[in-house]
């Protein structure tokens, strides 16, 4: 693992920025636990005072420091998109190799589910949750109705890979040997589909990361639990923009793109790491 890291470090231009602007965004997560002021107070720092010295991305009408309550803002938003894609690839992963192996009727019957959750807007199902769990919605349930809508795209995807595999001679050896369907796909199967797991995991961080601004922006979350939706939704009500604090809005929005564009670039890079072609060429052969 450590081998497959510094090789992407070394020939893949892509995974190192990805990495770093990654990194930066992670470091300034961990320096929410070293906050002056608690995330969820207000007024704590004088309001609208513009970057300065003192508050080096200035403060909000709210009586925040911009810096400090981005940190824990970014720390949360992180931990969502964590928890959205780690709960939604246990789903996926357990529809696709059940499905992709087992075939028959079990496969029917699973990728009709599949194709079902396929269909479904999702952006009107989570405002619907929305509006009938107003009282209980909190950012835990939020990420646990996410996940459970955003699994299926790469269910199938995972599926497809296990139909492959299912007619590989090592599968049929793993039969005739006395192994049993659990046991093949997850000592056989899974570590082969562990790598299309990574990079769909990334790529379903940024899509649960964004749904979760989106949705905060509007209100439609539990806004008082800091993060960068939730920061852009108070800047929007107390209308930062036509008062004049512009560092309110612009420094969320800088970090969030950061953090868009720093996942994007580890999946790009990740999935051309799974194709053996694009991987040969980018590293001259050496791999």
């Amino acid at each position: 693992m450590l081998k497959i890291f510094r090789d992407l470090l070394r020939f893949n231009l892509e995974f190192a920025i990805g990495t770093l602007i990654v990194s930066i965004i992670v470091g300034l997560s961990v320096l929410s636990f070293f906050s002056p002021y608690p995330p969820e107070d207000i007024y704590v720092v004088a309001p609208d005072v513009p970057p300065s010295w003192e508050y080096w991305l200035g403060t909000t009408s709210r009586g925040q420091d911009v810096f400090w309550q981005m940190t824990a803002a970014l720390r949360n938003t992180l931990l969502f998109g964590i928890a959205v894609a780690a709960i939604s690839r246990v789903i996926s992963l357990t529809i696709g190799l059940v499905s992709g192996y087992m075939g028959g009727m079990t496969d029917r019957v699973l990728m009709s589910i599949n194709d079902t959750f396929i269909i479904i807007p999702l952006f009107p199902i989570l405002v619907l949750f929305y509006f009938v769990m107003r009282d209980s919605m909190s950012w835990a349930l939020l990420a646990l109705i996410m996940a459970a809508l955003g699994w299926a795209y790469d269910a199938r995807l995972i599926r497809s890979v296990a139909m492959s595999l299912r007619t590989r001679e090592f599968t049929s050896q793993c039969i005739f040997s006395g192994m049993s369907p659990r046991q093949i796909m997850t000592r056989e199967h899974l570590p082969y589909v562990l790598p299309i797991v990574f990079s769909t995991t990334l790529n379903n961080m940024n899509w649960s990361i964004g749904m979760e601004v989106t949705l905060s922006v509007l209100g439609f979350t539990d806004i008082n639990t800091p993060t960068i939706g939730s920061m852009l939704y108070w800047a929007n009500q107390h209308t930062a923009l036509v008062a004049g604090v512009w560092w309110w809005i612009a420094w969320p929005v800088i970090a969030v793109m950061m953090l868009f564009i720093g996942l994007y670039l580890l999946a790009t890079a990740l999935n051309e790491y799974i194709d053996p072609r694009s991987r040969l060429s980018r590293m001259g052969g050496a791999a």
